[in-house]
């Protein structure tokens, strides 16, 4: 995966700054020195040339923002001094068109580049209901520039736990994945979507965990495919509540309905092994590990997780378990375009990552991870751009029975990908409702939850004010 900054020449090729209802100037006729002259050997058209998105990107902390053509155009000739003019929040606003200044881009600027030189660490705001990085094609401004890749969207939840009185109350409704039917269409729109699976799919054993073993209905498997799911990790610290033989039947359901289970398995060797999904001609590929205990570590000929001893629940750092993992991602580095890792890690009930998940994610990335999403501590955590790759430490609870506001709200993490290059992500915020289903809220809806994600990711320098 590569982000991209860098230096562009700026070209508008789409007529939006003309106010709308109004008729645009004709345009000047060509002198006959700017007439190409025809080559009689040949018939051929020339190609003709290329162009990408110009897009407007703020500050990544500022809210999503849909601009009118009208908007854009007085951006574009350079008549915005407040960002009032745009009905967006906030005093005065300035312009850039320096593709140097995305890395650091001050919360009062937005920047106007092309699409090739953007990444994560900017927002970029759509037009006229247009998203230029997922539909280039349809967005209506262009800029002299190279054909956008091909497009893939990525989803990634947190924690989906669906037994104990998620189950109960999913069974009341006489459907087993009724807590997935309020966001399957949102889940079913990506082309890639992936969780944390917290609940075997059978109890063909005794509890592990007394009142907190987690196990659902068999037949949540489908409906875990049916709202999108394409890929799910079981290197969790639930994965074994029911034992051995529930975990390696809770493996083959999942793959029977057409899902990819990663992260734990019948043996080590099961355990280690990749999810890997192709869209679009890119190979994305996923592996977990679980570093909270619980479930039994896989082995030679043992089923459990791919696990790793770190704190602060399985003592120190075991480095020989990491450098295992490591070794395992650039392995799948080798055969894949865009390498996912998702950690169970961390401290329960907490915004803030420990420092162990910090020098264990650098680790990850610098082994050739593109994409590091962990899971386990039940509230969100902050992300933090790692060279180049993308860190988020927790995206909370997905569907669970938790009782406390912390636990009942999280974020759907949505990646774009142009080819194999992270282009920009949109942090998606929840609430779980009394029936345990979450469901989408307004991003002003949660400036709670922001406040706490913001304060502790390293995404954008400085706040907007």
């Amino acid at each position: 995966m590569r982000v991209a900054v860098g230096t562009g020449f700026l070209l508008l090729l789409a007529a939006c700054s003309t106010p709308t209802g109004s008729t645009p100037a004709p345009s000047p006729a060509p002198s006959s020195s700017s007439v190409p002259t025809p080559d009689p050997t040949t018939s051929e058209e020339p190609d003709p040339p290329t162009t990408e998105p110009l897009v407007f990107a703020v500050h990544v902390r500022r809210p999503p923002a849909d601009l009118t053509r009208r908007q854009a155009g007085l951006l574009l000739d350079g008549g915005v001094r407040q960002w009032s003019q745009l009905g967006l929040p906030g005093g005065r606003l300035t312009v850039t068109r320096e593709p140097s200044a995305l890395r650091s881009l001050a919360p009062d600027t937005v920047a106007v580049v092309p699409a090739s030189k953007v990444g994560p660490e900017v927002r970029v705001l759509s037009v006229e209901g247009v998203q230029p990085l997922r539909d280039p094609e349809a967005y209506p401004i262009r800029a002299a520039g190279p054909d956008p890749a091909p497009v893939t969207t990525l989803t990634v939840v947190g924690d989906i736990m669906l037994g104990r009185r998620v189950g109960e109350r999913a069974a009341a409704e006489g459907d087993p994945s009724y807590p997935l039917r309020p966001t399957q269409r949102r889940l079913r729109s990506a082309d890639i979507t992936v969780g944390n699976l917290e609940s075997t799919l059978s109890t063909d054993g005794s509890p592990t965990q007394g009142g907190d073993s987690f196990a659902a209905d068999p037949r949540v498997a489908g409906g875990l495919r049916a709202a999108g799911f394409d890929a799910l990790s079981l290197a969790n610290n639930h994965a074994g509540d029911y034992g051995e033989t529930a975990l390696v039947q809770t493996v083959d359901r999942l793959a029977d309905a057409g899902l990819r289970p990663f992260g734990a398995g019948r043996d080590l060797a099961d355990a280690r092994r990749p999810a890997v999904v192709e869209r679009h001609g890119v190979r994305f590929g996923f592996v977990g590990f679980n570093a909270i205990g619980e479930t039994p570590e896989a082995g030679p000929g043992q089923p459990g997780a791919s696990s790793v001893g770190m704190p602060i629940r399985t003592g120190p750092l075991d480095r020989a378990e990491l450098d295992r993992v490591l070794e395992d991602v650039r392995r799948l580095a080798r055969r894949v375009d865009v390498v996912t890792v998702m950690p169970h890690w961390g401290d329960q009930y907490t915004e803030r990552p420990l420092p162990i998940q910090e020098y264990v994610a650098r680790r990850l990335v610098r082994a050739g991870a593109d994409l590091v999403v962990g899971g386990h501590p039940h509230w969100v955590q902050g992300a933090s751009l790692v060279d180049d790759g993308l860190v988020v430490h927790s995206l909370g609870n997905f569907t669970f029975d938790m009782t406390t506001p912390e636990t009942n709200e999280g974020l759907v993490l949505e990646a774009t990908y142009w080819g194999d290059e992270l282009k920009g992500v949109d942090f998606v915020p929840y609430r779980i409702g009394a029936d345990h289903a979450p469901r989408v809220v307004p991003y002003d809806a949660a400036g709670r939850m922001f406040a706490n994600f913001w304060r502790f990711s390293q995404l954008g320098a400085t706040s907007p004010r």
